[in-house]
């Protein structure tokens, strides 16, 4: 019945284009999605590690928390706060 309306065929076109359309944008977005998740999830290992690193160097050496923050990658202010935490 479609395929003899040429309008028909044209509008069931269309909807099928649409739906694929959708779907194109819905897997780009959870692809997108799944990228950013781990791009952070590397950013919050990476922090992890640099506080790890300042917190060992708080608690053995006599390092001020300048030289620290220049060792570790983190801020002065990152530092003094472990280092508060470290002394509690």
């Amino acid at each position: 019945m479609i395929s003899a309306d040429d309008e028909e065929r044209r509008l069931a076109f269309v909807r099928q284009r649409a739906m694929h359309d959708e779907a194109t944008l819905l897997k780009e977005a959870r692809e997108g999605g799944f990228e950013q998740g781990i791009a952070q999830g590397l950013e919050k290992g990476r922090q992890a590690q640099m506080s790890e690193t300042a917190l060992k160097l708080i608690v053995r050496t006599e390092m001020d928390d300048v030289m620290i923050a220049e060792l570790s990658g983190l801020s002065v202010g990152q530092v003094e706060q472990l280092r508060l935490k470290a002394n509690h």
